[in-house]
């Protein structure tokens, strides 16, 4: 949320500059942007920079990067002192907007885990330039989105990867039990500057936006204190990267539907659905030499292969066999799952069981509000069994010595044979979490009263 005093100090700054402006043509405040009706012509209009300069599309793009908070970029600026800023600086930079001589600053390079074990790489923008970003995205995104496919799902306004995946499950009721997995090799890294700007040319007359994306696209990489330029790719990190990717992967999306394929693109995940094993192959070939040929970009070899839905995995999730396939957790989902709950219940971390809950139940209603659309209950109620197994090991190890261990189950109600029995048992911490006794001492509504979710068959099958 944005301060008052920010608020004001945003409003007094935008006012400074409001004579002359166009009409607003985005939502104000800060709700998310849902793709309106319009035609994509309205973007090819020569005044496109003075709808993004319109100074309630400016609030409202203040409020949603602010929202979003984010690390600083290259400048040190953090998200709290934009506003700030901007009352000092708004109306240089508005001009420079106007006239086209904005040039938007190298963006920082950060890595981040990726689930397969390996690294992202991410390029954060200032938050001045994810300001500017974010400004265009809220004039283009409501014009543009109408106009791309509808078997896109990827970062576009109410669109969500569970729709993808319930697509996905539907082609395969329809019998294509074939699946071409398909994945882009560091999609992007790989983007290709002039192409990119040669679609967006036919989709924006506007030279001055199109010469600050082409400037995000070209400002270069911070990295070891030094700045290497950008012959290629778009870095994520900023507003805009997801919808220019759109646009790049529209392309794709035509192709798909001209040759009359069933398939589901969720950014740069793309599953094609066929009736048999050769014909996936056939399609993965041919798809892939469009890839590579015509939009100079590669696809994943080691990720993508031709196989049936319960074998490989989309977005998380895989099908059960059968012509009535039901969605499951993908095995990585599972894996990721323990391995995060792993490192929030380290018993190094020196935390009560209540501070270790806490961040747990915050990771869990995260996790369930996305893998609580898995329809074989089973596989969560399994990791929650395996959660409060879990649970029960870091308690045992917390006590410590056989004294503390007997006298907080005799406080948990187990009697005191069975207490003295248990506390002087030399198994390790994992196996006793299973032991009967410390599932009297710690049953489930233990964990329940704390914070724990109890998952039912409702639940876990949306």
């Amino acid at each position: 949320m944005i301060g008052k005093r920010q608020k004001t100090q945003m409003q007094l700054a935008l006012d400074a500059c409001a004579t002359g402006e166009a009409p607003s043509e985005t939502s104000q405040g800060s709700e998310p942007i849902v793709a309106g009706q319009g035609s994509e012509s309205q973007a090819r209009r020569e005044s496109l920079m003075e709808a993004v300069c319109d100074r309630r599309n400016m609030r409202s793009a203040l409020k949603r990067v602010v929202a979003n908070k984010g690390s600083s970029g290259v400048d040190g600026m953090t998200v709290e002192r934009l506003p700030g800023h901007l009352k000092r600086h708004w109306p240089t930079i508005r001009d420079e907007l106007l006239k086209g001589t904005y040039h938007p600053q190298p963006v920082k390079r950060v890595e981040i885990d990726k689930p397969d074990g390996g690294k992202r790489a991410l390029g954060i923008p200032t938050v001045v330039d994810r300001l500017v970003q974010q400004a265009i995205l809220q004039v283009l995104q409501p014009i543009w989105d109408p106009t791309f496919s509808a078997h896109s799902y990827g970062f576009r306004p109410g669109r969500s990867a569970h729709q993808a995946v319930a697509q996905a499950q539907r082609y395969i009721e329809e019998g294509y039990g074939w699946v071409v997995d398909m994945d882009l090799e560091r999609f992007f890294d790989r983007v290709n500057h002039d192409r990119l700007m040669a679609r967006l040319a036919t989709r924006i007359e506007d030279k001055r936006v199109l010469r600050v994306i082409r400037g995000f696209l070209t400002a270069g990489v911070l990295a070891d204190g030094l700045v290497s330029p950008t012959q290629e790719g778009a870095p994520q990190g900023g507003p805009l990267s997801p919808v220019l990717s759109n646009v790049v992967l529209d392309e794709l999306d035509r192709e798909l539907e001209q040759r009359g394929h069933r398939f589901v693109r969720y950014a740069d995940d793309c599953n094609i659905y066929v009736r048999s094993r050769r014909a996936g192959e056939r399609v993965l070939a041919s798809v892939g030499r469009f890839v590579s040929n015509k939009l100079k970009l590669r696809v994943n070899e080691t990720k993508s292969a031709v196989g049936e839905p319960p074998e490989r995995k989309f977005l998380g999730f895989s099908f059960t066999p059968g012509s009535k396939p039901k969605r499951r957790l993908a095995p990585k989902a599972r894996k990721r799952f323990k391995d995060r709950v792993r490192k929030l219940t380290r018993p190094t971390a020196g935390r009560s069981i209540e501070q270790v809950i806490e961040k747990v139940t915050s990771y869990l209603k995260g996790w369930l509000s996305y893998f609580g659309f898995c329809q074989v209950h089973n596989d969560l109620i399994a990791l929650m069994k395996w959660l409060r197994r879990r649970l029960r090991s870091y308690l045992w190890r917390q006590w410590r010595t056989p004294s503390n261990r007997y006298t907080k189950l005799i406080q948990h109600g187990v009697l005191p044979k069975m207490a003295r029995e248990a506390a002087g048992c030399r198994k390790g911490p994992w196996r006793m979490s299973a032991s009967p006794v410390l599932q009297l001492a710690l049953p489930n509504a233990y964990f329940t009263a704390l914070g724990i979710p109890t998952l039912t068959p409702t639940q876990a099958m949306p």
